[in-house]
């Protein structure tokens, strides 16, 4: 059997279990890299030079390609290996080859939270806008972009004052390109509590989506539930919500914030404000409080130094030390 054969059959009968959108990833990194490198090698023949020499060469500038970014080698190293698994759990093959490949390691990208005077200066400029509440729920929730635009009704609880986050809306990026509601990027639920501010602001998105269901009448679809829709009913896209978003901080004066740094922001703001790690890590929906504290490490050191500061003050009003 050769590689090729074995990744159309992987692809096909084995990638049941995951999200549609995933495993249109896998099959796209099967068609475009894998099968053009390794299609017509004999399945038991891959030999883990042959893999490393692929990768060494997908960093270099070619005629054919730019150089690939390390993230993204790393994401097709990724679907291999666990093509490459499966056949070992078959019998097909007695080992991984991928399993000693050397990989580029991924740069950290720097994260850039908007501060407080950039947050007043975004919430000023989107002030009256059609996508306002999407941004500030967004900004003061943590949501992810798929979160937000997947939040449904029912998940709303006015009463308690909370928000369950158990789907996010997803493009299917082969066919139609429908969207469909999934689990979480991590797959579990969680329940937050915004500040009562965001809570008004849901309340009045629900009372401007019920005026637009009354002038929509027969032609209102929102079959899916949602809280963010246009004025027929529609899911709002993530293109046409980050299009707009990149015209509103470039007026801010803002041009290279990016969607995600809403989330980034509201993580930030909430350390600063004094929440502990662990309600931030919950509210963003990271697997471990770890993670969090290795993602926004530089914001905990400078609250470590506004600590000792704070001390140093209290010890020189009590002491002559």
């Amino acid at each position: 059997m050769t590689l090729g054969t074995w990744l159309d059959i992987w692809v096909a009968e084995y990638l049941t279990g995951v999200k549609a959108r995933t495993a249109d990833s896998y099959k796209t990194t099967v068609d475009n890299h894998l099968k053009p490198a390794f299609g017509a090698t004999k399945l038991d023949a891959l030999a883990t030079h042959e893999i490393q020499r692929f990768y060494n060469s997908l960093q270099k500038q070619t005629d054919e390609h730019p150089p690939l970014s390390a993230k993204t080698i790393r994401n097709i190293n990724g679907v291999l290996h666990k093509a490459l698994q499966q056949a070992v759990e078959l019998g097909y093959i007695r080992y991984n080859p991928a399993d000693a490949c050397k990989l580029p390691r991924v740069e950290d990208k720097e994260i850039k939270p908007l501060d407080s005077d950039a947050i007043a200066k975004f919430l000023s400029v989107i002030d009256g806008h059609k996508f306002q509440a999407v941004y500030i729920v967004t900004l003061f929730c943590g949501l992810r972009e798929g979160e937000v635009l997947g939040l449904t009704w029912d998940c709303i609880d006015f009463d308690k004052g909370s928000i369950t986050v158990n789907k996010q809306l997803q493009r299917v990026r082969r066919g139609n390109g429908a969207h469909n509601l999934v689990s979480p990027k991590n797959g579990k639920s969680r329940r937050i509590t915004p500040a009562p501010s965001v809570m008004d602001v849901l309340k009045r998105q629900k009372q401007q989506q019920s005026a637009w269901q009354l002038a929509a009448g027969p032609a209102w679809e929102n079959n899916l539930n949602l809280v963010f829709t246009n004025e027929l009913g529609h899911n709002l896209s993530s293109q046409t919500i980050y299009l707009h978003f990149k015209k509103l901080v470039k007026e801010a004066g803002y041009p290279d914030t990016r969607f995600h740094d809403l989330r980034h922001s509201y993580a930030v703001a909430a350390l600063q404000s004094g929440d502990d790690i662990k309600t931030v890590q919950e509210t963003l929906g990271h697997h471990t409080a770890a993670f969090t504290l290795d993602v926004y490490g530089h914001v905990t050191e400078q609250m470590k130094r506004a600590s000792a500061d704070r001390m140093e003050q209290f010890i020189k009003s009590v002491s002559s030390l």
